[in-house]
């Protein structure tokens, strides 16, 4: 239990209740005109050079052991050919490395495990509107051998710079190899799935209270309690955004599984076992997702539900003030006749009494309709 603690603690620092998951940023590359963040060899959990070629870091671990991690930041065909080369990668992988926008997986070529790890960033915003973006995804992808690691990184946001610099501070744990850095790469993905998976939260629970406060609070399209036009639009954004969380989220469940269960050559089995962590922890957060885009399904259905009923009530008041209306009309329209022989028609009271019949037949329809609810 003990080395649990001491491996979580190492991928997992602690952090402020408002501080993101990844560090938004682009890292500088190592040189200029390059696509490599960093190279670096590591021999018994220490690093022990700087500022080499992949190359030279491969020729460094095939003569006195260790591995080669390289972190590259959207690299072209022409950048990344050379490194491809080096470390006998296949060429399908490549060019999955290369153009970006991969479902997760775990794939074996050879010698070679490949995995395609997609980030979320949570986007901050002041209101939610029928427009906010909520979510961002980037990518990562590792190429994981016995002696090299070669990760690839797409997007702003999940920088792996901090993550490196926690795993250097912990020999004992990069002793362990490549797979070591591919669990901490895991295992930091799926923590930010569960701090944006938080925040998404937050927004949900805010669409719903408006949408149920403003059912509840007043009667009609023109009062306080009327069905915001917007409500709609930001839900459905929402679903947009949650639905776009899945697709990070759900399809690396298999690729997770597979780490933890299935014993792999390339991967050390001290370390698998730490991967049933990370699978269990995204399988929470999976169902979290998922219950997302439920709970959006109904407070959509509740928001329809309620301008229905709001167009309901519009109608029955125009319905109940045209029955008003209906009582001088037709007055106005039978007197209106050109006959001679009307009742009351010569009779000096006759239009200031139908003044006040008419007007007292409203007044009863209006308190009819007004002790009903129409009104």
């Amino acid at each position: 239990m003990s080395m649990i603690r001491d491996l979580r603690a190492a991928v997992r620092p602690t952090r402020r209740r408002d501080e993101p998951p990844y560090r938004y940023e682009k890292s500088a590359p190592a040189c200029a005109n390059s696509a490599i963040v960093d190279c670096g060899v590591y021999r018994e959990g220490r690093r022990v050079s700087e500022h080499v070629t992949p190359a030279e870091a491969m020729a460094g671990v095939r003569a006195d052991g260790g591995f080669a991690w390289i972190g590259l930041h959207e690299p072209t065909e022409a950048e990344f050919a050379g490194i491809a080369q080096e470390f006998g990668l296949h060429p399908l992988a490549v060019e999955d490395a290369v153009h970006a926008h991969q479902r997760p997986k775990l794939e074996r070529y050879d010698d070679t495990l490949f995995t395609v790890f997609k980030t979320v960033h949570y986007v901050e915003h002041a209101e939610l509107t029928a427009t906010s973006e909520v979510v961002e995804t980037g990518e990562v992808m590792c190429f994981t051998g016995r002696d090299f690691i070669v990760t690839v990184r797409h997007g702003g946001q999940g920088s792996l710079r901090a993550l490196r610099h926690r795993l250097q501070d912990d020999p004992e744990l990069l002793a362990k190899g490549p797979s070591a850095v591919l669990h901490a790469i895991a295992d930091q993905v799926v923590d930010g799935y569960m701090a944006v998976a938080g925040a998404v939260q937050d927004d949900i629970d805010e669409v719903e209270i408006d949408v149920f406060s403003s059912g509840t609070n007043g009667k009609g399209t023109g009062g306080k309690g009327s069905p915001k036009g917007g409500d709609a639009g930001r839900i459905y954004q929402l679903k947009r955004e949650v639905l776009e969380f899945k697709r990070a989220v759900s399809p690396l469940l298999r690729p997770m599984q597979l780490l933890s269960e299935r014993p792999m050559r390339l991967v050390d089995s001290d370390i698998q076992k730490y991967f049933r962590d990370v699978a269990d922890h995204l399988a929470r957060v999976n169902e979290q997702v998922l219950s997302f885009d439920d709970l959006l399904n109904s407070i959509l259905q509740a928001n329809l539900a309620q301008a229905a009923v709001a167009q309901n009530e519009d109608m029955r008041k125009i319905t109940a003030w045209a029955a008003i209306f209906a009582v001088p009309t037709m007055i106005a329209g039978i007197y209106g006749m050109n006959f001679d022989y009307m009742p009351e028609l010569h009779w000096k009271f006759g239009y200031p009494a139908m003044m006040l019949v008419t007007v007292a037949i409203c007044c009863g329809i209006h308190r009819g309709f007004k002790r009903n609810g129409w009104l």
